[in-house]
């Protein structure tokens, strides 16, 4: 087979965005209904908790539902330790509820999640062991979630320094690279939020430029840049879920056309 006639390989990068992340799911089921499969995922944060799933093979009607029934409960757990608000326990119990406890390798497709060694103030990209180990350092929300403590390393949140992980699946080896962006450009509230709001709005800000940087100078990179017209809704909303997945189905469904041309 000629090099012209051979298939081009896809990969699909799923941004962190916390609750706002559920538009992946309706993304990926626009994808499935037009024949789209990704031949390589790459996830960070709430989007690596989505990209585990899929690449576990769970269906994205069984993650719709699967979120529509999260309650706050469900994900939060008081800690008594220094370094986060939070346990990540039950995270970690939730997802193994629905996909197990598998290896990267026993995967049915290809992926990969980052996360941020704040020790050695890098990123780390997660691609062998246990998926939950990668996907729970990769989506812990600073000061909100405990640290992950691994092989001297101290991860948090792979979003503080790759928000959209399109460089992942470019190096696993996908000739068209889709990257899913459901943060956007954020503002801050008019209104004074509370301490930690403060804290993660800052997050935000810096967050916004360097996003903005990094896509410009990787633009070659990156051939399908989709970000879900999402609004105000908060990435720490428990209220939006459908909404969420509604944008991020119209989204996928509108760009079907470029990411088909792409791939001819």
């Amino acid at each position: 087979m000629s090099k012209e006639n051979e298939k081009k390989t896809l990969g699909f990068a799923l941004g962190a965005g916390g609750s706002r992340g559920v538009a992946h799911i309706g993304f990926l089921q626009a994808m499935e209904e037009e024949g789209i499969y990704p031949d390589y995922v790459a996830g960070c944060s709430m989007g690596s908790v989505v990209g585990a799933a899929y690449c576990a093979g769970l269906t994205t009607e069984a993650m719709k539902n699967a979120v529509y029934k999260l309650r706050i409960l469900d994900v939060i757990s008081p800690s008594s330790r220094r370094g986060g608000l939070f346990e990540p326990k039950k995270v970690r119990r939730l997802l193994q509820r629905y996909i197990g406890d598998p290896d990267f390798k026993d995967l049915k497709k290809p992926f990969r999640c980052v996360a941020v060694d704040m020790i050695s103030q890098s990123v780390v990209e997660f691609s062998e062991g246990k998926v939950l180990d990668g996907v729970v350092a990769s989506s812990s929300i600073p000061a909100v979630f405990n640290p992950t403590e691994k092989s001297g390393m101290r991860l948090i949140d792979g979003g503080i320094l790759e928000r959209v992980p399109y460089n992942r699946v470019k190096n696993m080896g996908a000739d068209v690279v889709v990257a899913v962006d459901v943060l956007g450009w954020r503002d801050c509230s008019e209104k004074m939020p509370t301490t930690l709001g403060v804290l993660l709005e800052t997050i935000d800000l810096m967050d916004n430029y360097r996003t903005k940087m990094k896509r410009e100078q990787d633009r070659e990179k990156i051939d399908c840049w989709i970000e879900p017209e999402l609004g105000n809704m908060s990435q720490y909303s428990f209220k939006q879920f459908e909404f969420a997945y509604k944008k991020g189905y119209e989204a996928g469904k509108a760009n079907v056309g470029k990411i088909k041309a792409l791939l001819r």
